[in-house]
């Protein structure tokens, strides 16, 4: 019984990585400069979301390729990412009684994007995907807003999609933001 609490999680460390690779991706400065994203937490909440979303998909790829490990690495990845979530906002001094309440708010809001994000990726259909960008991350009713970072986010599931597990683990193969 002990043993299952104190073994190795490989898949919880591939989540804490690829964790990290998503994170340090959305914080590239051109976002906010080349694209225009607002320097705000809500807005980077959604570009977390984007690339969390980008790799998860990419991993559940590998398991229909056969490869039983991207699905465990995918949950250790939205795992993970649903911890820092709790991390942070314990850090904005959210209190202990109100946590349970945000988190809700924020994982519906974290899979609401999920869900209107993945078939768009899927299908490399940019229109619907830059709706859903400038409704959610520009806060805009204009698609055209969002059209230059869904082109990024389609562009950056075509490479990521040809990179090897490996690889991968080591630095995702991320596009080029660009106006």
């Amino acid at each position: 019984m002990l043993t299952k609490l104190f073994r190795s999680r490989p898949h919880a460390r591939m989540g804490e990585t690829l964790y990290e690779r998503a994170v340090d991706q959305a914080r590239q400065p051109d976002f906010y400069t080349t694209l225009g994203v607002a320097d705000r937490i809500d807005a980077r909440f959604e570009l977390y979301t984007l690339h969390a979303l980008l790799l998860i998909l990419r991993l559940r790829d590998d398991d229909q390729d056969g490869d039983e490990g991207g699905a465990e690495a995918a949950q250790g990845l939205f795992d993970t990412y649903v911890s820092a979530l709790d991390h942070a906002l314990r850090e904005l001094g959210v209190g202990d009684t109100s946590v349970g309440k945000k988190m809700r708010k924020l994982g519906e809001a974290m899979y609401g994007r999920m869900q209107a994000y993945e078939a768009p990726l899927r299908d490399g259909d940019q229109t619907a995907l830059a709706a859903g960008l400038a409704r959610n991350v520009f806060e805009s009713d204009d698609a055209a807003t969002g059209t230059a970072l869904a082109r990024y986010a389609i562009a950056s599931r075509r490479r990521l999609a040809v990179q090897g597990f490996g690889s991968l683990l080591k630095g995702p193969d991320w596009a080029e933001i660009a106006a």
